[in-house]
């Protein structure tokens, strides 16, 4: 049933029908009105709810109660952007957005939740505003996006952990008295810490049972966290990671947290991943993309590393032309005076002529002319000790005085606060794209955050440093993505290290991991699958053996797995024979064909015999029906299995690839054969036509 917003007679049965527990306080001298274990929509600190609370706040005298009762309400059509954060939009008109005002009288502040019903979409946003209306500055220790209690613990918990290389591996467990949950401190969501959270009933399957599910439209350090109380009640808050933030609020200041995005599934985690997905594509990306065709690229990084010049781009670039490909991303070495390894340069955002072999207008020319787009790569938001930048501006680096910076991939990080290091970037940048045909940038993160401290901050300040930094990154995305509506942006952290709805509100797609071994990207790629788009997800093709583990896996299996999301290739194609070549030249023609299905298609997650050594997925969109089986590892002594697909008209008639017809039930109900699978990393697709 779609998410709307009216109005319901009051709810009070619910707080009479809930029985009194021993040992807790009564709210207000009123018997038996135990506020701890109500469902409430935002608590707060110091009164007899003795949970975390959503809101946490310290005042001038010292004192930390925050006595918040309800003041108004409004609804009203449509939904507001939020001051100096991502956020979704209402594009069809069809948002309902309910504003309710809880206010504190002593302190005269005021905490707004903003609440907006996606009816097409079945999904609901939250995000919170803090108001000082006082006469004296206070301090937010904790601000949490979204609080939603649920009247029951008997649930599992999914999160979405890992680390650099194998990010995104979903977990799953059952919630327990206590604080769980996953949280990031790094200045950036991170490659172990995806800011996302569900809960489902302990049957709960991909395709049935109920699901809830919560993300946060935010890049920066982050909590999702479930804390079970006493009696078996749940509370989920999702927001602003309260380790090491505070935020000062002055007399008539106000405080915008980020948007939290909810949902809840009856039909098991693929219904709630589709209805994520397809929210994230019409209201949260940019909509100059939102629905384009995303193009093949081919990216220089494993083709050269650093070792490349004008001459080896062109050829590479003549290849890529030949088969197929549609844009040409050069990576990291481009810039600088030298840029021949991770030392130098970084933050000299200037190319490097004598190594391209002339300037990059005619080195853009001359691949332009092969009927390809030009992409290229940055590291904004670091510089290296040995480059200009550094020598002009070495107070722009994050540093603690009397301590020497921590340096991470000879890099250090931009104090992104202080507003003329963002005025910096958004000059340099946007005179690049000004001045060049450039079609796509690479926006990547190599580092995380340490030596937290800003020199443009008073000391009582220096909490807000984290936040600040990523409100810097979000100032300059907007500058550039409104300055350059064409250009298609593409996030990266050292991989999937920032893969988040912040980042995505901005930028298009999100280089899921560094590492691009065909069978160690599959869990990655199913754990960002419960979240984000396949349109957001880009997955390239590299060389066998693979560069990160030495793997050799089959071109189909290597194509299977990437043209799940975005496909592109990250190998040296003038190392391929004309054979090799002949391949590719057909796969990316048979990709280019079914890719409004790949991206855009409603994306199931499907079951196997053998989980975690068998992967499926299946992609439909209007009459067309695209199925992938991937297995790792082949036993001996096996009889073959079935692949059941979801979700098709049980009595339309669908045509393979071969010819032959099954009917939707027979589909559902007895599947496809496994039988022609052999070796290991094997692979099949499949694609079905609805006659």
């Amino acid at each position: 049933m779609p998410y709307t917003l009216i109005y319901e007679e009051p709810l009070s049965y619910v707080v009479r029908e809930i029985n009194r527990a021993s040992y807790m306080a009564d709210a207000d001298g009123v018997r038996n009105y135990k506020v701890e274990q109500l469902p409430a929509s935002y608590p707060t600190f110091g009164n007899t709810d003795l949970n975390a609370p959503a809101l946490h706040v310290r005042y001038a005298d010292g004192s930390r109660l925050t006595d918040l009762r309800y003041r108004s309400h409004r609804f009203t059509e449509g939904k507001s952007a939020i001051p100096g954060l991502p956020s979704s939009r209402d594009d069809d008109g069809s948002a309902t957005t309910l504003d309710i005002v809880l206010h504190d009288a002593v302190h005269e502040i005021d905490c707004v939740l903003s609440i907006t019903a996606f009816p097409y979409h079945d999904v609901f946003t939250q995000h919170v505003r803090i108001e000082n209306h006082g006469a004296e500055p206070v301090v937010i220790d904790r601000v949490m996006s979204a609080h939603l209690p649920i009247g029951r613990a008997d649930l599992d918990l999914v999160t979405l952990t890992g680390a650099w290389g194998r990010e995104a591996y979903s977990s799953r467990e059952p919630l327990r008295q206590g604080l769980q949950g996953i949280r990031s401190a790094r200045g950036a969501s991170g490659h172990g810490q995806v800011p996302f959270l569900a809960l489902a009933d302990r049957e709960t399957t991909q395709d049935s049972g109920r699901a809830y599910g919560f993300t946060l439209v935010y890049s920066g350090n982050f909590a999702a966290t479930c804390e079970v109380d006493m009696h078996d009640n749940t509370r989920v808050d999702v927001g602003i990671n309260p380790f090491d933030f505070s935020w000062q609020l002055g007399p008539g200041e106000q405080f915008d947290a980020p948007e939290a995005i909810c949902s809840v599934s009856q039909r098991g985690f693929n219904e709630l991943s589709q209805r994520l997905h397809a929210f994230m594509t019409d209201c949260l990306v940019p909509a100059r993309f939102a629905r384009a065709e995303r193009p093949v690229v081919i990216n220089s990084w494993e083709s050269a590393y650093f070792a490349f010049d004008g001459r080896s781009l062109l050829a590479l670039a003549q290849r890529a032309a030949r088969v197929g490909v549609e844009l040409f991303v050069l990576d990291d070495g481009w810039f600088g005076a030298r840029r021949d390894d991770v030392s130098t340069a970084m933050g000299d955002w200037f190319p490097n002529e004598p190594k391209l072999g002339g300037s990059l207008d005619e080195l853009i020319g001359k691949i332009r002319d092969l009927g390809l787009d030009f992409g290229l790569w940055f590291e904004p938001e670091m510089v290296a000790e040995d480059s200009e930048l550094f020598r002009t501006h070495p107070d722009w680096r994050m540093e603690v005085p009397g301590h020497e910076p921590q340096r991470i991939r000879s890099e250090y990080a931009l104090d992104l606060t202080r507003r003329e290091v963002q005025d910096h970037l958004i000059a340099t940048l946007g005179g690049l794209l000004d001045r060049y045909e450039i079609s796509y940038v690479k926006w990547d993160m190599n580092r995380n955050l340490t030596d937290l401290y800003s020199s443009s901050l008073p000391p009582d300040r220096q909490d807000e440093v984290a936040h600040r930094y990523i409100l810097g990154v979000y100032r300059v995305l907007e500058a550039l993505t409104r300055r350059h509506p064409d250009v298609l942006f593409e996030s990266c952290a050292g991989g999937g290290g920032r893969f988040d709805a912040g980042m995505l509100a901005y930028t298009n797609q999100t280089w899921a991991s560094d590492d691009t071994d065909a069978i160690a990207r599959l869990r990655t790629q199913e754990g960002f699958s419960y979240v984000f788009p396949p349109s957001s997800m880009s997955c390239h093709v590299s060389a066998a053996p693979n560069h990160q583990l030495g793997r050799t896996t089959p071109m189909s299996t290597r194509l299977a797995v990437a043209q799940q999301g975005v496909l592109g290739y990250e190998l040296n194609l003038t190392e391929l024979d004309d054979a090799a070549l002949a391949q590719v030249k057909d796969d990316i023609a048979s990709y280019k064909a079914r890719r409004a299905v790949l991206q855009f298609g409603v994306h199931s997650r499907l079951t196997t015999t053998e989980p975690g050594n068998e992967f499926a997925w299946q992609k439909t969109l209007d009459d067309r029906v695209i199925v992938t089986f991937v297995r790792v590892l082949a036993r001996p002594n096996t009889v073959p299995k079935r692949l059941l697909l979801v979700d098709l008209d049980p009595t339309g008639n669908y045509r393979d690839e071969h010819g032959q017809v099954h009917t939707g039930s027979e589909l559902m109900n007895i599947g496809l054969p496994l039988c022609s699978l052999s070796g290991d990393f094997a692979s099949i697709v499949w694609e079905l036509t609805k006659e």
